[in-house]
């Protein structure tokens, strides 16, 4: 049985665009069992199951952050599938860290019903186009401690973080924080 193509457009997400309705076909659903967890300063694989998936509230709080970011200069690209939302990327404009030169990838995400197709390596390398070209030398990624998350980012050519941003890991402790090089 031969797989159905797929047409994926990818695109820059206006500020205008950003509300609810944007996500309606967006599963963000994502069924964990294992995670990474640093223990006396080595990093382990322990049990973990849960599902994560986005709240009404959360959504709205994604639409909010996402619109910020346009606001402010920043990167929201997306991937569209029959002109519905699969997947997006946002990085924050302005570096941190000057001496790391980090730029804030600050969210990644594949619909669950199109996970494993590319999606996110195409946004990935989107990111890392941007962030170049905005005079970012490394992207900063506070990401998913998911096994599978973290296969996705080590594939990418990612790698714990030179320096920790102390706000990504107050909010989300269990997260890994990450960097990639941004090639010239």
């Amino acid at each position: 049985m031969q797989e159905e193509k797929i047409m994926i457009q990818y695109r820059k997400i206006a500020a205008d665009e950003l509300c609810r309705e944007l996500f309606r076909d967006f599963i963000r659903r994502q069924n964990v069992t294992k995670c990474w967890r640093r223990e006396k300063g080595q990093w382990v694989i322990r049990d973990d199951p849960f599902v994560d998936d986005w709240t009404e509230e959360e959504y709205a709080e994604l639409v909010r952050l996402l619109r910020r970011t346009v606001d402010r200069g920043g990167f929201v690209y997306g991937a569209f599938c029959d002109n519905a939302l699969k997947g997006f990327v946002s990085v924050e404009a302005g570096v941190f860290c000057p001496e790391q030169g980090y730029l804030d990838l600050s969210a990644i995400h594949v619909s669950e019903d199109m996970r494993g197709r590319g999606i996110g390596k195409a946004l990935f390398q989107a990111a890392r186009e941007w962030a170049r070209e905005n005079g970012g030398r490394k992207l900063y990624i506070s990401a998913h401690s998911a096994v599978e998350s973290q296969a996705f980012y080590k594939a990418m050519g990612c790698v714990e973080a030179k320096v920790y941003q102390k706000e990504h890991v107050e909010k989300e402790p269990y997260d890994c924080q990450l960097e990639c090089v941004l090639e010239g």
